[in-house]
């Protein structure tokens, strides 16, 4: 079989230098996006940030969401043909004031100077902190190099998981200890603050904290309880546990508040987890009685051509390949970081348009809604409408919330409508907090109620429901 060439005609889709950027620079959340524009700024001189005047690049604060801007999006829908953008002259509208918003965050005052920085101070590891009330003890050198080694076995939330004998292993044996030296040094560990700390299971750990309180008839109770009879309690058979400790309902249930203010992870307060603060892409209020989405100016970048380095290239037309590849990538970074803004408000507004009951009514007026119905609505893919609501959030006077939390799967009512998986969470929520705690509504006993209401969901369906919202099973909400 002799070898041939032959000529194939064939079709398919590319994608553009700049709308693979569009794309990319879409589906980035807030800091991600932050940290690719530093890397650009980096590795372009074209490219500069926005100080005292406007530039070339102004990003408008509150684009008209109606307006026919064309968007990464509809770029994907046109195939091979680059995206294009009208860049919006508009100036920028004032600082939103973020005050009134409940999350957190200040607008900058007249008289702030812009040089203050936050200082965070340094933590302290549980370790250094148990090291530090070691090294004050009056233990000797040999029990205190014991202490520190139990201290080191330890976990982030104050437990020592591995015996005696796996421990005991992990010694120098010219240092002559004994396996019974290890028992006492965790008894010297178990006396430091935190209480509860060096325990070896939550009972033992609980234990250590009531038995470091000052005697009382409901702390001695307590440590019955939690020593003896702590699944018990777990079940709730608090018939049991009154016949076997010989108490009253009264002696149980101040019991049962004093076991239940305990710390059952002692350690964790000093893991020294970074708290992360949500920046919010997008903030809605009420104007003239329409729920609106504006922009947050704050996480809005300010970027232009650099005006300098774009004059050299002007006068050195044909010299400089490099800065005009460099301008190029520039120019689209520029186009693609305002198509971005602009389809997140567009999406926005429209997800407030659905939604707008939930404004004014909260989680039980929320309306099944479905990235494909968004996605019509505004002529986009429906992967644009996943990508824009990932990692975005929206500030509401309801709270901060991922776009994404505004879609949801539905369950038909009797009157052939249908009800938001969301909305049938808040009904299970607000049945459970206001029912009996002493006699707690069962998963179907709630499934009844709902049903009563016109909603049908059946039993298990509220078992999962139930379970998602960290609620726990009847049996465990039952109180005295």
């Amino acid at each position: 079989m002799k070898p041939t060439l032959q000529l194939k005609l064939s079709q398919h889709l590319t994608l553009t230098p700049q709308l693979h950027l569009s794309i990319k620079l879409l589906q980035l959340s807030t800091l991600d996006l932050n940290q690719e524009i530093e890397r650009v700024l980096m590795e372009n001189p074209m490219l500069e940030r926005e100080e005292a005047d406007m530039g070339e690049f102004p990003l408008p604060a509150g684009a008209n969401p109606s307006s026919p801007a064309s968007t990464a999006a509809e770029g994907e829908r046109g195939g091979a043909d680059e995206t294009s953008a009208a860049i919006d002259d508009t100036p920028f509208e004032e600082g939103i004031d973020w005050s009134n918003t409940g999350n957190g965050a200040s607008s900058k005052g007249e008289d702030d100077d812009g040089d203050y920085q936050e200082i965070q101070a340094a933590g302290t590891s549980l370790r250094d902190h148990l090291d530090t009330q070691v090294a004050l003890s009056p233990l000797s050198d040999r029990d205190r190099l014991l202490a520190r080694f139990i201290i080191e076995a330890l976990d982030d939330d104050g437990y020592l998981h591995q015996r005696f004998d796996e421990l005991f292993l992990l010694l120098p044996p010219e240092l002559g200890y004994e396996p019974d030296d290890l028992a006492i040094a965790l008894h010297h560990v178990q006396q430091l603050d935190p209480a509860g700390v060096g325990a070896r299971s939550p009972q033992e750990c609980l234990s250590l904290q009531l038995r470091a309180l000052p005697a009382s008839p409901t702390r001695d109770l307590a440590i019955i309880i939690t020593e003896r009879h702590l699944e018990l309690l777990a079940e709730r058979n608090f018939p049991k546990i009154k016949r076997l400790t010989d108490c009253d309902d009264d002696a149980l249930r101040t019991a049962q508040t004093l076991i239940r203010s305990l710390d059952p992870h002692p350690g964790s307060r000093y893991s020294g987890e970074e708290t992360r603060y949500v920046q919010p892409d997008v903030t809605v209020r009420k104007i003239h009685g329409r729920w609106t989405a504006t922009l947050n100016n704050e996480v809005m970048p300010r970027l232009r051509i650099n005006q300098l380095y774009a004059s050299l290239l002007k006068q050195n037309r044909g010299h400089a390949s490099g800065l005009s590849g460099q301008l190029q990538e520039a120019r689209w970074l520029l186009k693609s970081v305002q198509q971005r803004f602009d389809t997140i408000l567009r999406v926005s507004q429209a997800i407030v348009d659905q939604q707008r009951q939930f404004f004014d009514h909260g989680e039980v007026a929320m309306r099944p809604l479905t990235l494909r119905e968004i996605a019509d609505q505004l002529e986009l893919h429906e992967s644009t409408v996943s990508r824009v609501t990932t990692q975005k959030y929206m500030a509401t006077p309801r709270g901060v919330f991922e776009l994404k939390y505004f879609f949801g799967s539905h369950v038909a009512t009797d009157t052939g409508g249908a009800a938001s998986s969301t909305a049938i969470r808040a009904l299970i929520r607000q049945l459970i907090d206001a029912e009996d705690r002493k006699k707690p509504l069962s998963d179907a006993r709630i499934a009844d109620v709902l049903g009563q209401q016109g909603i049908v969901v059946a039993r298990r369906t509220i078992a999962k429901y139930r379970e998602a919202l960290g609620i726990p099973p009847v049996n465990l909400r039952k109180t005295l």
